[in-house]
């Protein structure tokens, strides 16, 4: 008996998971460390905690009683929130571009797929035509032998950049 989509689809679901893990262990700790920094800055956890952090320390310095440690304009302050930005603007991008590479990754994977998919189709369309042929059966429409030629990705591309270029707005000078 053959196997049902369930199967088929869990057995491609959990090949794609091995993939994934197998990826995530071999990154170094320095990825790890930032993936970290980019996934719990970019947070509304981070957001509130820094809000409530930001207060709090403006009030007890407007409002200390023995001396003011970062006077108003809160020049510290300014120094602080400076430095946390010249660190975490960076390793948020280093995230970023891991995830950009693991996209690009996925992105030729499915295209690689695709062109599996679209081969296969292509023959078994000729080959279907090939047993109507010899069992007599008429097949309707030239559009089919269109479909049975290969798909050239080149080609292709070229005939999507020149349907863009033609329907795309002129750029500003």
């Amino acid at each position: 008996m053959p196997p049902s989509s369930d199967e088929l689809t869990r057995k491609n679901v959990e090949a794609i998971a091995r993939l994934e893990k197998e990826a995530d262990a071999a990154r170094p700790g320095s990825d790890r460390f930032a993936d970290w920094i980019a996934q719990n800055v970019g947070s509304w956890r981070f957001v509130i905690a820094q809000s409530v952090l930001l207060a709090a320390y403006t009030a007890l310095n407007v409002v200390a009683w023995a001396r003011h440690w970062d006077p108003y304009p809160f020049i510290l302050l300014n120094l602080l929130l400076n430095i946390q930005a010249a660190y975490t603007g960076p390793i948020i991008m280093m995230s970023q571009n891991r995830q950009s590479k693991i996209d690009t990754r996925r992105n030729h994977l499915d295209l690689q797929i695709n062109l599996l998919a679209e081969q296969e189709t292509t023959e078994i369309l000729r080959l279907l035509r090939q047993l109507c042929e010899r069992q007599g059966i008429p097949v309707a429409g030239q559009s089919l032998q269109g479909l049975e030629e290969r798909v050239h990705p080149g080609t292709l591309l070229r005939q999507i950049e020149q349907e863009q270029a033609r329907v795309a707005p002129p750029e500003a000078a």
